[in-house]
């Protein structure tokens, strides 16, 4: 069957190989690193592509069809040939590579991390493609592990212990308001904070304050949320026309001061910092293109969050 080549993972095929050495989803699983849903699925996706079962369970374990006994042996041979590139490719020239490297993030990081990012693979890069998806956080876990993403950036987070993790940097919040507000002319405490009314970014519309246990440590009640939106841009939008105010982390607040006719104060309350960090699956720790990718969003990232956007 002709397998057009947009469908082809080559990461299906060492699922293949393993299932076939090892003689079933377990072992396959152990062999590789991954968990038995993570193969289960990768064995549906190569079926589908083959239009066949490829293993038929026999006992307790997976004997491999005639389509698959026919064509073990390339496989096998392919996947070696490719290893063996692999090995040779720890001095490759970033200028030849012509790839997609797909990232999980969020709208406020897709702002502060991708203009920078962008314009440096320009420069040493030209042929690499970025694509931003939005990863739920109870599956970041899962994206990686499968291989529908690349990298994510999210906050700090408890993993697996294959998935690997570098903190890029620490963000604040900061409270963000039109110019012109009152608590511009004037210092800006805690109740005059709590005085005022206040956009809330959420997925969720019923989604409890993220800072409310701060607020109740602190002496407060809860804040006057007039409005529940999705993105910070629409509620930076409300506050250039109102007296609303808008919680969010000082660097894409910031940003949105040089397309916005607004104004940042720092959060009238002690917070502890926001750590942003990179995750990855083991699995591509050796990969040196993988790795470079790393290092360069790593520092592009970095030099976004701290401000200092060449």
């Amino acid at each position: 069957m002709a397998i057009p080549a947009s469908r082809i993972d080559l990461n299906l095929f060492r699922v293949m190989d393993a299932v076939h050495e090892h003689g079933g989803i377990s072992g396959a699983a152990r062999h590789l690193h991954l968990s038995q849903p993570a193969v289960s699925h990768a064995l549906a996706r190569l079926r589908q592509l083959w239009d066949d079962p490829l293993f038929v369970r026999q006992g307790n374990s997976m004997v491999a069809t005639e389509l698959t006994r026919r064509v073990i042996g390339e496989v096998q041979a392919h996947l070696r040939g490719l290893q063996s590139l692999v090995g040779q490719a720890d001095s490759f020239d970033p200028a030849t590579l012509d790839m997609t490297l797909r990232l999980g993030m969020r709208d406020v990081l897709e702002a502060i991390t991708l203009p920078p990012l962008m314009a440096r693979l320009a420069d040493v890069a030209p042929r690499v493609r970025l694509a931003s998806v939005r990863v739920p956080r109870d599956e970041l876990e899962r994206v990686l592990t499968q291989g529908e993403v690349d990298l994510v950036i999210d906050r700090e987070r408890r993993l697996g212990k294959r998935i690997r993790g570098a903190h890029l940097a620490d963000e604040r919040l900061a409270v963000l308001m039109r110019k012109g507000h009152p608590l511009t002319r004037r210092r800006m405490d805690l109740a005059a904070y709590f005085k005022c009314q206040h956009v809330m970014v959420t997925l969720q519309p019923d989604q409890p304050d993220p800072l409310q246990a701060l607020w109740a440590m602190n002496g407060q009640g809860e804040r006057d949320v007039i409005l529940r939106c999705q993105h910070y841009f629409a509620a930076a939008n409300v506050a250039v026309h109102s007296d609303v105010l808008v919680t969010l982390p000082r660097t894409y607040a910031m940003a949105l001061t040089r397309a916005l006719p607004l104004s940042v104060r720092d959060l009238p309350l002690s917070v502890p910092p926001l750590g942003i960090w990179m995750y990855w699956h083991a699995d591509r720790d050796d990969d040196p293109v993988h790795r470079w990718m790393r290092e360069r969003v790593q520092g592009e990232a970095l030099q976004a969050i701290q401000g200092r956007v060449r």
